[in-house]
């Protein structure tokens, strides 16, 4: 392993958060801490990913597409967060691509992404 590989999987470690395995595709729940003046709350952002960029590594991170009161709205994610409390997968989705974003000119069934029902996680 390279040294920059190396010295960023120590980062990954050192931070200790458990990142479930997700892809495009997959409906995803992000728990995000939200700060209002002295309070300290998590709201829960749901949505379908439709990008991951950069891997499992320090600087990845992650798009987020729901339908909020008929119009569509995107959030990028750091995969690696402090502000992020937890990421819960809720359904697997079956694609063959990378990347999603033809999703942003579909609405209705046509923005449907099918549930993939025999999902093997990664060997570890």
């Amino acid at each position: 392993m390279d040294l920059i590989a190396q010295l960023e999987a120590e980062q990954v470690a050192a931070l200790g958060k458990d990142i479930p395995d997700f892809k495009a595709g997959d409906t995803v729940r992000v728990g995000y801490k939200v700060t209002e003046g002295s309070r300290t709350r998590v709201q829960n952002y749901e949505g379908v990913c439709i990008s991951r960029k950069n891997g499992d590594g320090i600087a990845g991170s992650f798009t987020v597409r729901k339908i909020s009161f008929g119009e569509g709205v995107e959030r990028v994610f750091p995969l690696h967060s402090t502000n992020i409390d937890a990421i819960t997968v809720i359904r697997r989705g079956r694609v063959r691509r990378s990347k999603l974003y033809y999703l942003r000119s579909r609405r209705g069934k046509s923005a449907r992404i099918a549930e993939d029902s025999n999902y093997k996680p990664k060997q570890a």
